[in-house]
């Protein structure tokens, strides 16, 4: 009995040996699946989580422009009318005259105090820019955009803090003689 008794001891003791070694791979186990839990997750966030590219984010600024744009478009600026000027091209082969009255669109009330007082240097700007061209030039769609460009920027170069908006051509008439 005495034998049953040391070995039923020596059988306890290796069932608690092995339960302190499970317990302790099961500690161990736990750590290891939190690092590679962890290490997944960094390895996902650095390689294959979706960056924003810097096309993208271009992109994304130019849609806040565009978007930004429309809402001025949506509210018309102070309409400004300069009248009609009656200019000479620059045709070398027939003398080539442009009747055109001009609108211009403005910010508020303080740009159109600035184009009223600078009035003649705009005219002016205008006339030299529109007889530097031929009639080649401005007679298709595409051509008389890009004057309005033009004279967009040269009255903008005007005045000191610009303020127009846009350009609108309320007559225009080419005629050759």
């Amino acid at each position: 009995m005495a034998e049953e008794k040391k070995e039923g001891q020596e059988n306890q003791e290796k069932k608690e040996e092995q339960a302190k070694g499970k317990g302790k791979l099961f500690i161990i186990l736990g750590a290891l699946f939190i690092l590679l839990g962890v290490g997944g997750l960094f390895a996902y966030k650095t390689f294959f989580a979706k960056k924003e590219n810097p096309v993208e984010k271009a992109k994304k600024e130019e849609l806040k422009k565009i978007e930004e744009e429309i809402k001025k478009a949506e509210k018309p600026g102070i309409m400004y009318n300069l009248g009609s000027l009656i200019v000479n091209l620059a045709d070398q082969d027939a003398a080539t005259f442009l009747k055109v009255s001009i609108t211009l669109e403005l910010d508020n009330q303080k740009v159109q105090q600035q184009v009223e007082q600078r009035l003649p240097e705009i005219k002016d700007a205008i006339i030299s820019l529109i007889s530097s061209k031929t009639s080649s030039e401005i007679k298709t769609p595409e051509g008389q955009e890009k004057l309005k460009e033009e004279i967009l920027k040269r009255v903008n170069a005007i005045l000191p803090a610009g303020g127009v908006r846009n350009v609108y051509f309320t007559e225009f008439i080419i005629q050759s003689s």
